[in-house]
């Protein structure tokens, strides 16, 4: 199955979003639907601070999914696990 996910960053002074269709295994959704999208988000954002080769202003803002579902906080704590 797919999650959409936004992502709201921050980065060398400017704001932006980013979004997209992700698959994720649909027995770990149904079991810990949050848990399974923030490491989607969280993956995600990883390759877009490589790609865009983001400055030591970068920070996350606002991340949700499938609409209204928000996971900010959850995709923050991943980096502390």
């Amino acid at each position: 199955m797919n999650i959409n996910i936004k992502v709201y960053l921050h980065s060398k002074g400017t704001k932006f979003l980013q979004s997209g269709s992700f698959p994720v295994l649909n027995s770990d959704f149904k079991k810990d639907p949050d848990r399974t999208a923030t490491f989607a988000a969280y993956e995600w954002i990883q390759k877009i601070k490589i790609s865009f080769a983001a400055s030591e202003d970068f920070r996350i803002d606002r991340v949700i999914y499938n609409e209204d579902i928000d996971i900010t906080e959850l995709v923050k704590k991943v980096k502390h696990i």
